[in-house]
């Protein structure tokens, strides 16, 4: 095979996955896809451009993407710093007056990464904080036993013009999930945080981000994993007391979200190169998928 065969073989088997794709690509255009992220990714350069690569694509093709992350792991780095040990209460974060203000400043770091970074690749991002941006409209939440968790929000209502105006211009909204409540900021779970967005926008689907291939029935156990379930199967599992505490919130953000007629969610492996094209463009999926 000549190199100029060689060279037009290639070129074919690139032309073959984009014809495979056009299905799809039809399928999502115009839709809304509401995509939450861990923090630490942004401390992880090489896969966060992959990522923002992902959702770039994702916005060429005419789909939508609203992108919230979380910054659990630079706000404790950061409380240590000041000479603070985190405290949880049931996987809340205990938020004094101080430590909101970490909090905010910690997650305003990882959004500026992730929006330069989609910048970086011609992506076009507006940062946006759901406090000061009166996205995330919050009351304070206590926890299961009635605990005080100090600033600590749980999302009454979602304003989405923004969101929409954004989108409309063609630009991707990075989310910091911070709420805005009578007392102020409050610190709130990113992954109830997503569910909540893609309810009040009428998302077509809700895709989390983790570092684990998805949900397993055995937690530690890699045979174990769930490739399809549903909302019903879910709540069982919540009620039963089967999941991990990190995946609590995220499978409590999928059960209320499809109840309340997100059609999708998904949960997958962010480690994985280009799992959200996977996800969204090829048969194969990946992960765990989530159906009412």
């Amino acid at each position: 095979m000549t190199p100029a065969t060689r060279e037009l073989a290639t070129a074919q088997n690139k032309s073959a996955v984009l014809i495979e794709a056009l299905p799809y690509i039809h399928r999502w255009t115009g839709k809304t896809v509401v995509i939450k992220v861990g923090g630490e990714i942004a401390d992880n350069p090489e896969t966060l451009i992959g990522f923002v690569t992902d959702l770039t694509f994702l916005r060429y093709v005419g789909i939508r993407p609203v992108l919230v992350h979380g910054g659990g792991n630079q706000i404790s780095q950061a409380m240590r710093e000041k000479g603070l040990e985190p405290h949880f209460i049931g996987g809340y974060r205990v938020t004094d007056k101080q430590v909101v203000g970490i909090v905010r400043d910690a997650m305003m770091k990882v959004n500026e990464s992730i929006a330069r970074a989609i910048d970086s690749i011609g992506g076009n991002a507006i940062r946006l904080a759901g406090d000061a941006d009166n996205i995330l409209l919050t009351k304070k939440l206590r926890g299961a036993g009635g605990e005080d968790l100090g600033l600590v929000g749980e999302v009454e209502d979602v304003d989405p013009n923004d969101l929409y105006r954004v989108l409309l211009k063609e630009y991707i909204p990075v989310v910091a999930p911070l709420g805005s409540g009578l007392e102020g900021t409050h610190n709130i779970n990113a992954d109830l945080a997503a569910a909540a967005i893609a309810v009040k926008m009428e998302a077509e689907k809700l895709v989390f981000l983790t570092n684990t291939e998805g949900l397993y029935r055995d937690f530690g156990d890699e045979t174990s994993l769930i490739s399809e379930t549903t909302a019903g199967q879910l709540q069982a599992m919540l009620d039963g007391g089967h999941l991990s505490k990190g995946m609590i919130p995220k499978i409590s953000g999928v059960v209320e979200a499809l109840k309340s007629g997100v059609p999708q969610a998904h949960i997958l492996d962010g480690r994985q190169p280009h799992c959200l094209l996977v996800e969204i463009f090829t048969d194969e999926g990946s992960g765990t998928m989530v159906m009412p």
